[in-house]
């Protein structure tokens, strides 16, 4: 009985250590010398004794099976433990897979959809749909840069969209910073008479183009000459000589540093630029070439002027494909993508091309309206166009003090006019920028091929006009 009523009055604090006090205990017994035992009695020696007496019979029970549990818990072994490690890490993977199941779909879309613009791009059937976005600029927002004397007649836009070169009857060539709208180098024109010791053009400048890597740059000129540039610093590198008329279309196939150009002698040069070489000529059209046009295929496209002929040029088989449509001299031309082009004639008209019909997907006539006396109504001239490639937005330009915008429909059969831009003088060159944020005109007082009238109202310069987007419908 006493010792019943004993356990009753044990003390809380060292009921709850009794595992402590079982182990002390067993150490005890082990110990021989005892000296443990004074140790263990030293905190309350009050009830030690009484507490000693009883837990004899407790600790072989209670605190072993707590012990056993603690041994479960924490004493695993390097298996269990990497078993366990194992565990919560796929655990954590799930919940991470989880939570990225809707961004991993998003992005495998893209991916999709990235390749399939990537195929059709090749296949040159990609048309993006964006013109139907394209607001127009208010007139505060078009910015005017002036550096030309006389008609700007070329310009080319760097990949990156970073800077624009452009040339002029002034024989001189700027290159622009299009951020803050400075000149960064001027390649200045010099005299008739001094091409031997000057470095640069010494006639009207008709032409350019740079390469798709931003490393060479190349203008044509009345005299016959073709330069090759280095775009970054405007040193001058090379001089082709070979054609026997003004050189009047440049183009680099994209990707490379092959180089197209066409002459005023009815020819076709391909140039190696990397090797400073000649390649071949191509001969076909019947008069003189007005414009020329290429890009990542080994094939290029000619306006032949007065011969009424759009031609594609397969170099690699030495053949050509011809296509007729216009009335008038086809003056300009540009590729929409691999097998879609867009041409400007002097009859007014706009035509939509497929490298797979003879004649035009569609023809858009006095595009630009008529001028003249009643009765005596002549069309205004379609002095340039310009495409933003692989989407369904054109642009051209005449002497009406306008640049149009349209939109080519399905599969690029018909053309939709979405707004003009007013631009007075002659638009002699048109620009989209790589990421169509922008369309770039080079205008002058008089057409680029001749001098048949003079706008003295316009201004020689090059317009940016900025080309924004609807915002997208909240849905």
């Amino acid at each position: 009985m006493s010792s019943f009523f004993i356990k009753t009055k044990t003390n809380p604090a060292l009921a709850k250590k009794g595992k402590h006090t079982s182990v002390i205990k067993r150490k005890n017994d082990g110990d021989p010398g005892g000296k443990n035992k004074i140790r263990a009695k030293k905190p309350n020696s009050k009830y030690n004794e009484e507490i000693s007496s009883d837990s004899e019979t407790e600790s072989p029970i209670e605190p072993k099976k707590r012990q056993s549990k603690e041994d479960v818990e924490y004493e695993e072994t390097p298996q269990e433990k990497k078993l366990r490690l194992a565990k919560l890490y796929l655990e954590q993977l799930k919940a991470e897979e989880e939570n990225k199941v809707e961004e991993e779909a998003f992005e495998t879309d893209l991916i999709a959809g990235r390749l399939q613009e990537e195929v059709l791009e090749q296949k040159g059937k990609l048309q993006r749909p964006i013109a139907k976005d394209i607001v127009p600029p208010d007139a505060s927002e078009i910015r005017l840069l002036r550096g030309h004397k006389l008609p700007i007649t070329c310009l080319v836009i760097s990949s990156d969209d970073k800077f624009i070169f452009s040339a002029a009857k002034d024989c001189s060539i700027i290159k622009w910073n299009i951020e803050s709208g400075k000149k960064l180098h001027t390649i200045p024109g010099g005299r008739k008479g001094t091409e031997d010791r000057h470095v640069g053009h010494t006639a009207h400048i008709l032409c350019m183009a740079i390469s798709s890597d931003g490393k060479y740059l190349a203008t044509g000129d009345m005299n016959k000459l073709i330069m090759i540039w280095e775009a970054e610093t405007c040193k001058h590198l090379y001089k082709f000589t070979g054609h026997k008329g003004p050189v009047s279309g440049l183009s680099f196939r994209k990707g490379t540093h092959d180089l197209y150009s066409a002459s005023h002698d009815r020819s076709v040069k391909v140039w190696n630029v990397d090797e400073n070489a000649y390649v071949e000529t191509l001969f076909g059209h019947q008069d003189a070439i007005t414009g020329l046009d290429s890009l990542s295929r080994e094939c290029c496209v000619t306006a032949g002027g007065r011969d009424r002929t759009v031609r594609v040029w397969k170099i690699a088989e030495e053949s050509q494909l011809v296509f007729h449509g216009h009335e008038g001299s086809i003056d300009c031309i540009q590729l929409i993508n691999e097998e879609h082009m867009i041409t400007g004639a002097d009859d007014g008209s706009i035509s939509v091309w497929s490298v797979n019909k003879k004649k035009p997907l569609t023809t858009v006539k006095q595009a630009h309206g008529c001028h003249g006396d009643t009765g005596l109504e002549q069309p205004h001239w379609v002095s340039s166009v310009a495409a933003l490639q692989n989407s369904d937005a054109v642009a051209s330009g005449s002497h009406n003090s306008q640049v149009q915008l349209w939109k080519c429909g399905q599969n690029y059969r018909g053309l939709e006019r979405l707004f003009s831009v007013p631009v007075s003088g002659f638009v002699n060159s048109l620009k989209f920028s790589s990421s169509g944020h922008f369309l770039v005109a080079g205008v002058g007082q008089e057409h680029r091929l001749g001098r048949w009238w003079r706008l003295k109202e316009a201004k020689n310069g090059i317009y940016i006009i900025p080309l924004k987007r609807k915002p997208p419908n909240p849905e």
